[in-house]
């Protein structure tokens, strides 16, 4: 499993309930042209025994099990402190990785310097439909997945910047990983990428999609699309819009930002989430201190100011249309609209 030619990469997966997935994703890993790895399991306290039975069959992998279920980030937090490796991945555990993977995601990091790296991303059980050609950072702190649901047609097939490397695999070093921090506590799940992302960007550290790096990936294998899920999404949106703008860029879209919460209010309401919305905001009100707190850590650091960034946000989204409720189409086509006015207003005001 090593080899005294190549750094230490050291991959991280936190399980929960992952059953076989977990196993085809560690096989996928050691199959893997890349041998000096240390893979670590970082258990939620799963009922399915996949960890115990993981590490039975891959007795090589450094299996942690944690005494209460930590969640997606503070789970990777205790991974990435354990971790001995000059390089570190995170990775779901419902992914298959082809055997290149990591060798290609090397040579774009030595290309490009830097940063954070993800793979192209397509769907396990439909392997010529894509997932993610890199994710993107919305003015209005939607984070959304390039050409989900579409074709692979090898569309994208350069090495290029992004808003932000998806969670399901990232690949940086563990140098990168002490300038931005650890993944947020807060945030627990969900827009945790957006949020490590973002803040990256924050300090000059910019993300990349590297597309001949290949993964397969089930995706949302535990909650799917439910309502705990669009609690999560929401309540750490908003959040990480209260984190990561000045009071001054806030002031200046609060009005868009408060009809985008319009929209997002009637897709609750008309997907049967009006609950899972209302905790959010409830969550949010109740820990204003910290997240007041938390913005005045990140504003501190900034080096890049939000105008810089917020030019490289794209305007229009992508919310698929798989689902019930207020159309796909007209959210999106009301927060393209809604977006290039708060742009305008802070480009003008600046």
């Amino acid at each position: 499993m090593t080899n005294n030619d190549q750094p230490l990469v050291s991959i991280i997966i936190v399980n929960y309930n992952a059953g076989e997935l977990l196993l085809n994703c560690i096989k996928s890993i050691l199959d893997s042209d890349y041998k000096n790895l240390e893979i670590i399991i970082v258990d939620n306290i799963s009922t399915d025994n996949s960890h115990i039975i993981c590490k039975e069959k891959f007795q090589q992998i450094k299996l942690i099990e944690n005494s209460k279920n930590l969640g997606y980030c503070d789970g990777n937090n205790v991974g990435i402190k354990n971790a001995k490796g000059e390089y570190i991945v995170i990775m779901n555990p419902d992914t298959i990785v082809k055997s290149n993977w990591l060798n290609e995601l090397f040579n774009a990091y030595k290309q490009f310097g830097e940063g954070i790296y993800q793979p192209k991303i397509l769907s396990l059980n439909e392997q010529n439909i894509l997932q993610s050609t890199g994710n993107m950072i919305h003015l209005f702190g939607f984070g959304y997945s390039r050409d989900v649901g579409i074709v692979d047609q090898n569309q994208r097939n350069k090495i290029e910047k992004i808003g932000y490397a998806a969670g399901t695999c990232l690949f940086t070093s563990s140098k990168i990983i002490q300038k931005i921090g650890l993944l947020d506590s807060f945030i627990f799940l969900y827009h945790d990428d957006v949020d490590f992302g973002w803040r990256a960007s924050q300090l000059g550290i910019f993300s990349y999609y590297v597309p001949t790096s290949i993964v397969y990936h089930v995706k949302s294998y535990v909650l799917k699309w439910s309502s705990q899920k669009f609690y999560w999404l929401e309540r750490n949106r908003k959040y990480c819009i209260l984190t990561h703008y000045s009071k001054q860029t806030y002031k200046k879209i609060r009005l868009t930002l408060f009809l985008t919460d319009i929209l997002v209010w009637l897709a609750y309401i008309s997907k049967g989430f009006l609950i899972a919305k209302i905790k959010a905001e409830i969550s949010i009100f109740k820990n204003k201190n910290i997240i007041k707190k938390r913005q005045k850590e990140l504003e501190a650091k900034k080096i890049i100011s939000d105008i810089e960034l917020i030019k490289t946000f794209p305007d229009t989204i992508c919310i698929s249309g798989n689902s019930d409720g207020l159309g796909a189409n007209f959210f999106n086509s009301m927060i393209r609209r809604l977006s290039i006015k708060a742009k305008n207003k802070i480009i003008s005001e600046n």
